[in-house]
């Protein structure tokens, strides 16, 4: 399966450089994916450092998610309405310079506005990425591969940032998880040159649109965190999840009635395009989840430090990138359902198999098997899901059905971590009250029988939650199996299979 933008024809320079647009492409999708998890690492440094209060640690990692999460949808369409090249180095500029902000912090305050302009600079540029694709490579076997590194970069970035913030912070400093972005993004800046400049999408921006669409998907995001963390039934919970829905339901009925709305919702008739963007949000649920537990075990139960954690992920980056390489030529032989289905079979059985871990797992005999297993599946369905839903799509809504996709995996993922996130600390405290700070109290006063205790009952936690990643794997495979029906590609004359086409 192939997309296809607009009939224009990428220029010359960028038929010259596919390998360099490519790298460009694939290095600001992954600096901006692994952000949502290199800091998570080096949380325990940078709060002794800067003296930052628990609560205030908090919003270190949720101001990024809210303002990525909350703007991706208004991201797309600035690159639909503006020219999506030009979009995409705004957005890579803004996040250069919120890292260069960042690594310089020298308080709470000025620490979370350089994670809220990261955020805003990653919701500019990641929907454009997905579109730049279908702008800049021919059809035919160069875009197959470009939408397969792609792929793999969305899923590769979590891990990527899970390691790469350990060594950082290991070897140098926190600030390095910032500075880090500084020279990767000035060279991506640099290398935008050979991307092909798609032209204005005629049309003006939806400001009503615009308005309740954003405000609505930052108090959806919000509601989720604030939920993990105080509660689904807090006030403050239950009062964004109301505003939410409010403000999403005036969205779409003024998306319904917009000589040029923000989101078309002709991009939502498609049943295969609907049905890859549900199945995305199945899968950022259990993949973001599974990546917190299963870290969190590693560091408690296991006792690996930052820098082992990264390590650890390995063979999930090799499994992804292995099997999302094996997909860039699968897809354009089979039916995205052929290739989904038995996917999201495999990652759930990885995940299902994580769950059947002990206090005394083994990491060689266990963890590392069962995440190459689900790394392997999740890699096989990322392509022909990322194609589903972008495939078909008019020249002038590719940024903006870009965003969707970005929007799905992220509330996903923050839906997915809020919700198991209670289950966990459920199963943990029905096995010991307050496992956590049982935990924390036996690492202090060196109490090694509380410490297993309290280990056990973590554990139990641990698995409860990624048994529910399982599961919503298998819903994400069976809203794959149900809905998303596109044929396999028609062979043409000389036998290859036909283009799926985009605009």
């Amino acid at each position: 399966m192939v997309i296809m933008s607009s009939p224009t024809t990428p220029s010359p320079g960028a038929g010259r450089h596919l390998g360099l647009a490519l790298t460009v492409i694939a290095s600001a999708q992954l600096m901006v994916v692994l952000d949502g998890t290199i800091t998570n690492i080096a949380l325990p440094s940078l709060k002794e450092d800067l003296d930052i209060p628990a609560s205030g640690l908090a919003w270190v990692v949720n101001s990024y998610v809210l303002a990525f999460g909350g703007l991706l949808l208004l991201g797309g369409r600035i690159g639909d309405l503006f020219g999506r090249r030009r979009t995409f180095r705004l957005g890579i500029a803004l996040f250069t310079l919120a890292s260069l902000l960042g690594g310089f912090a020298t308080g709470q305050e000025l620490l979370i506005a350089a994670r809220v302009l990261q955020g805003v600079g990653a919701a500019v540029a990641a929907p454009t990425a997905l579109s730049l694709i279908a702008t800049t490579f021919p059809e035919g076997a160069p875009r197959n591969r470009a939408m397969g590194v792609y792929a793999g970069m969305s899923g590769i970035g979590a891990t990527a940032g899970l390691l790469l913030g350990g060594v950082l912070t290991e070897y140098l400093d926190w600030r390095w998880v910032f500075f880090v972005n500084v020279p990767v993004g000035l060279a991506v800046l640099l290398g935008t040159r050979v991307l092909a400049e798609s032209g204005r999408v005629r049309g003006r921006l939806d400001v009503p649109g615009a308005a309740t669409g954003t405000a609505g998907l930052v108090s959806l995001v919000y509601a989720i965190t604030r939920g993990g963390e105080h509660g689904w039934t807090n006030g403050g919970t239950l009062a964004l999840l109301g505003a939410a829905a409010v403000l999403l339901a005036a969205f779409v009925f003024l998306q319904s009635r917009a000589e040029a709305p923000m989101m078309p919702l002709r991009l939502l008739a498609d049943r295969n395009r609907a049905g890859s963007y549900v199945t995305m949000l199945f899968i950022g649920a259990g993949m973001f989840a599974m990546f917190y537990f299963l870290s969190l075990y590693m560091q408690q139960v296991l006792g690996f430090n930052a820098l082992e954690t990264g390590l650890a992920y390995i063979p999930f980056s090799l499994g992804m990138g292995m099997a999302t390489s094996a997909g860039s030529k699968l897809v354009a032989r089979f039916a995205p359902r052929t290739l989904t289905v038995p996917g999201l079979a495999l990652a759930a059985a990885g995940m299902l198999w994580f769950a059947t871990m002990t206090p005394d797992s083994s990491y060689w005999g266990h963890l590392m098997p069962a995440m190459f297993l689900a790394s392997a599946g999740l890699g096989t369905a990322f392509l022909p899901v990322t194609l589903g839903a972008v495939s078909g799509v008019g020249h002038q809504d590719a940024g903006i059905a870009s965003a969707l996709l970005n929007t799905a995996q992220q509330i996903g993922g923050a839906i997915g971590l809020a919700v198991l996130a209670t289950v966990s600390t459920a199963r943990a405290d029905a096995r010991m009250p307050d496992a956590d700070g049982a935990y924390r109290q036996a690492l202090a006063t060196k109490d090694t029988g509380l410490l297993e205790r309290a280990a056990s009952a973590l554990t139990d936690g641990h698995t409860a939650a990624l048994a529910g990643s399982g599961i919503l794997m298998i819903a994400g495979l069976a809203v794959a199996a149900l809905a998303v029906d596109a044929k396999r590609p028609t062979p043409t004359a000389d036998g290859r299979p036909a283009p799926v086409h985009m605009g």
